[in-house]
């Protein structure tokens, strides 16, 4: 069986994406929303099938995967968060950067030789890379116009990848895949009107409208901690949300909080623009935390910790 686990978000996808488009194989697809990273879990793997796992920690996965490497399947795992320590195994083909400017669409598109850069560059400005995005796409000659619409469709996809569960989304990640995959670049699929693309623009300007009026918990010089209201709406701009108030105020360390359907906040932190470190620390003082330096998230936070963790956020950038 040839397995292909990935994350829900736009990095994610668009890292599959680029895999597929330079060596189409068939493939059971593994993926879940933005959050759900605990994929491997999902598989029973077996001796000689090929596993590729995209955009989700190393470190959450560490039991499965010498699961599957203990039975003789062959792993080839890329990604850019915190990885614990990587088993040296003859079937474990790693390729980890923890770089606060690199994600996985980058690491990929180095692996296939840019063949798709494009939608690499796409994926970078989806998870807010806008500087390092900038940088690739003006190595290619990109107009003004290009790398907007290149930010506005990573931002989109991104978008969509965030909900407590698939049924939030307005198109479950692994549709989303299929949908771009007939496209060779993102502007081909931006020049055709037909295209999930302006499904995505017009769902992600109706939300983020609704999310201009969110209830401030606390604001000082170094942190910003915000809460949106118990509906899908809310889940899905949490992330887009983060990025968008730290280009706003790129001295500022940013939370954003959404109701979960377990009685707790999901937690979205960014670290500041002009200091892309630490997230993943303050997030994995909490039991569900996690991501990496410049973003990280906590999936379950008791509603008794709020007050914890704006103090931890606010604290940890005062001396940083």
């Amino acid at each position: 069986m040839n397995y292909d686990i990935f994350n829900g978000d736009a990095d994610g996808i668009i890292a599959l994406l680029q895999l597929q488009l330079a060596n189409p194989v068939e493939s059971v697809k593994v993926t879940g929303v933005k959050r759900d990273i605990q994929l491997l879990k999902k598989i029973t793997p077996k001796a000689g099938d090929n596993i590729r796992v995209l955009d989700i920690s190393m470190e959450k996965n560490m039991a499965e995967l010498h699961d599957a490497l203990c039975v003789g399947a062959r792993v080839m795992y890329v990604d850019h968060h915190k990885a614990g320590d990587i088993p040296k195994h003859v079937n474990l083909f790693a390729h980890i950067n923890l770089d606060a400017n690199m994600c996985t669409s980058l690491i990929v598109s180095d692996l296939i030789d840019k063949q798709y850069h494009l939608w690499a560059i796409t994926a970078a400005y989806g998870d807010n890379l806008f500087a390092k995005a900038d940088s690739e796409a003006d190595k290619l000659g990109l107009t003004e116009l290009e790398k907007s619409q290149l930010k506005a469709f990573g931002t989109y996809i991104n978008y969509n990848g965030y909900g407590s569960e698939v049924a939030d989304l307005h198109v479950a990640p692994e549709s989303l895949f299929s949908k771009l995959l007939k496209y060779k670049s993102p502007l081909d699929a931006i020049n055709d009107p037909e295209s999930v693309y302006f499904v995505l623009e017009k769902a992600y300007k109706a939300d983020m409208q609704k999310a201009a009026g969110a209830k401030v918990l606390h604001s000082c010089d170094t942190a910003k901690v915000i809460l949106l209201d118990d509906a899908p709406w809310a889940r899905r701009v949490s992330g887009v949300l983060g990025n968008d108030l730290s280009n706003q105020a790129p001295n500022k360390a940013h939370a954003v909080l959404t109701y979960n359907n377990k009685g707790s906040y999901t937690v979205s932190v960014r670290a500041p623009l002009n200091n892309k470190q630490g997230a993943v620390d303050v997030c994995s003082q909490f039991a569900t935390g996690g991501g990496r330096a410049a973003a990280a998230g906590i999936n379950e936070l008791p509603k008794e910790a709020v007050s914890q963790l704006v103090e931890v956020l606010a604290d940890f950038y005062k001396s940083s």
